[in-house]
């Protein structure tokens, strides 16, 4: 019997919009589901106990980060990841592809693998396609990332071929390395905002059969609209029997319009990393705390929202926190945007279900560009 299970429970025929429930081995996920992100096996400030109390059903932790410290060798002797971090939902992990990436400065890349100088010590870590399975092996998520390439959007044509075809070789073997069925690998498509490109990554993909896909390399310095229609251009060429990931997006705005072009899965910093910056992500808008205008303002950061942080605190107290630099300040404001992102992909759920994902966009965009 396999430990995973996708299915759809309705289609939005208009937009593409899906709601659907994927079986793992650490629980059930109602889809579309935002994963806040936990990089280094917590997330920022929360207890798993808060994230599950504002309706967190899935998080995500970092390959490249946990293999530097405290090392996979380490969490799997300890019980895996699942235990250490007392977290006993479903996990994600990424391949460490992203740092590719975003440490372009730390690392040497060829057709082998990433060879990486730590940010922390400076000593090396190598991740091949295997290692990266073997790692996130021992770690033991129940969903896992294939090595690959993210390059800048706007690299040259050539450079970014080259690119799409490394990330393709390293996925076959990524494939022929993992070994735990309890585990659901994810391809990821690749091919920055170039529709050939994101033609060609998909199409040497599919043959290799992934029970889900992921679409990286985009809200990397791309402008909205061009990360809209490359999504336009991919997400139909994908199964439509498998989950379908968007990786580090983003905004609200952007997971509505995600959603409505056929994402599943989502996952970002924003909302910690805002949280503890003292921006609030709400019904109304974004409100900035450490504004004067809310010095003595004794309403609740949303009105609509009935978080623990909204429900006992007031927008002046997280104001004085913030100014005073207390530690609960962080701790709350991220905990509010977590449960905002949380019951936006609720509500957007609900509206799926009920044939009017389009209508809810619309309004939500409404009042949120509404706001001063």
């Amino acid at each position: 019997m396999s430990h995973f299970r996708f299915e759809l429970e309705h289609v939005d025929a208009a937009t593409g919009a899906r709601a659907g429930r994927w079986v793992t081995p650490h629980g059930e996920v109602e889809t579309p589901v935002f994963m806040p992100v936990g990089t280094q096996a917590s997330v920022k400030g929360l207890t798993p106990d808060q994230l599950r109390q504002v309706g967190v059903q899935k998080i995500l932790a970092n390959t490249y980060h946990l293999a530097l410290r405290p090392g996979s060798e380490l969490i799997a002797d300890l019980g895996g990841l699942h235990h250490f971090m007392g977290w006993g939902g479903p996990i994600l992990t990424d391949s460490g592809g992203f740092q590719v990436f975003s440490l372009a400065t730390l690392r040497k890349l060829d057709d082998d693998g990433v060879s990486f100088r730590s940010h922390i010590d400076g000593s090396l870590l190598e991740l091949t396609p295997e290692s990266a399975m073997r790692i996130q092996e021992q770690l033991g998520a129940d969903c896992i990332m294939c090595l690959d390439e993210c390059p800048p959007h706007d690299v040259p044509l050539e450079q970014l071929r080259e690119s799409v075809d490394l990330t393709t070789r390293w996925a076959a073997r990524c494939r022929d390395a993992h070994s735990r069925a309890d585990q659901a690998l994810f391809g990821i498509v690749q091919g920055a905002t170039n529709r050939e490109m994101r033609e060609r990554s998909v199409a040497g993909l599919l043959p290799l059969d992934f029970p889900g896909y992921a679409v990286g390399g985009l809200s990397v310095g791309e402008a909205p609209a061009a990360m809209y229609q490359t999504l336009e251009w991919t997400i139909p060429l994908l199964p439509t029997d498998r989950p379908r990931y968007l990786m580090g997006v983003g905004t609200p705005t952007d997971l509505l319009e995600s959603v409505l072009r056929g994402v599943d899965l989502f996952d970002c910093v924003m909302p910690t990393r805002n949280g503890r910056n003292a921006l609030a992500f709400t019904s109304l808008g974004k409100l900035r705390l450490r504004n004067e205008k809310f010095k003595r303002d004794d309403s609740p950061l949303d009105p609509d929202c009935e978080c623990p942080t909204c429900c006992q605190f007031s927008r002046a107290y997280l104001r004085h926190l913030f100014l005073t630099k207390e530690m609960l300040g962080p701790i709350l404001l991220s905990w509010h945007n977590i449960a905002f992102y949380q019951k936006l992909m609720r509500d957007l759920r609900a509206a799926i279900l009920r044939g009017e994902a389009a209508v809810f966009r619309s309004a939500q965009l409404a009042r949120w560009n509404a706001s001063p």
